[in-house]
């Protein structure tokens, strides 16, 4: 199935000055509001107890902050609703005098007067082990660029190899921006949900990068510009269509997933239309102001191949016994 003709070329070039200004605008947005407004860290990595409720009636989330407030150990507790007005999300702090076990029960007693209701469930995390996990979702994060890094670097060169891993920082942190937009939690989902974002946009764009290099192989480009619109046009088809399936995916779990995996689906939507985009237009660009020598690159493939035939060559005289 095809959306697009690959051979009908678009020039996809002409309009990436407009597309680089938008991008840079929106991940100087988009540190601001990390910078300033900041995530808001869920029990996972900072500690404590998280508590769903569901009531019969409208919860009255007021009374139950006040009836919380009346325990020194439930005090300053964090109040939400949690997909209905009927349902809530309690946060408790971290408290050395309260109980994993306990927390039902005094809840219960707590939050007596406020109507029928039912503890759907009771997730506790510690500090210490809440601050390590902290650190690991980091570290992971920071070794998938790495690893990328190497990776591409290998494949084709350190120039195509920074434009991916440029792209992916535009993803993550574009990502990362709209769960402080929505006012998400961070927690280990986020973490999936980004490590899954940079697995699928380094898909698309290492894809792209692949035509790129045949294009150059051929020779039957002379500019660069030739070479990343023909690159990007026979891909276009394949970009939209995976991108399109994977975006409906997630559409489905964001819409009717509820408030238990938002968040791993909102960040997941906004990557796939934020990876798919960064593909197209912004790695792409970047490897045009790097200033990527065509035929530099182009003479370099071409001596590999010439080495790998050689090596090819003198492994079929081996085996045939005439060296």
């Amino acid at each position: 199935m095809e959306l697009i003709k690959n051979n009908k070329v678009l020039d996809f070039v002409k309009y990436n000055h407009f597309t680089f200004t938008f991008s840079c605008f929106v991940i100087v947005c988009s540190i601001l509001l990390i910078v300033f407004k900041g995530f808001s860290f869920g029990v996972d990595f900072t500690g404590g107890t998280l508590v769903q409720i569901q009531y019969e009636q409208n919860a009255p989330i007021a009374k139950i902050r006040t009836l919380l407030d009346r325990d020194a150990n439930f005090k300053g507790s964090q109040v939400s609703e949690f997909g209905s007005k009927q349902e809530i999300l309690i946060k408790i702090p971290f408290s050395p005098n309260v109980k994993t076990s306990e927390v039902d029960a005094r809840i219960t007693a707590l939050l007596k007067s406020s109507g029928t209701f039912e503890i759907r469930r009771v997730d506790s995390v510690g500090p210490k082990v809440g601050k390590e996990l902290q650190e690991k979702g980091f570290l992971a994060l920071s070794l998938a660029m790495l690893a990328i890094l190497a990776y591409v670097s290998f494949r084709y060169e350190w120039k195509f190899a920074l434009a991916a891993v440029l792209a992916l920082c535009h993803d993550v942190l574009i990502s990362s921006a709209c769960i402080i937009l929505f006012d998400v939690d961070f927690n280990l989902e986020v973490v999936a949900a980004l490590l899954t974002i940079i697995g699928y946009s380094i898909n698309d764009t290492i894809i792209i990068f692949d035509r790129i290099r045949e294009q150059v192989i051929s020779g039957k480009a002379h500019d660069l510009r030739s070479v990343i619109n023909d690159g990007l046009s026979s891909t276009l088809s394949r970009t939209l269509l995976t991108s399109l399936t994977v975006f409906f995916v997630v559409f489905t779990l964001y819409v009717f997933g509820g408030e238990i995996i938002i968040g791993f689906s909102l960040p997941m939507l906004a990557g796939v239309i934020v990876g798919t985009y960064s593909s197209l237009f912004f790695a792409p660009r970047l490897i045009m102001l790097f200033g990527f020598d065509l035929q530099d690159y182009r003479n370099k493939l071409l001596e590999k191949q010439k080495r790998a035939r050689e090596r090819e060559k003198m492994r079929e005289m081996y085996e045939n016994g005439q060296v």
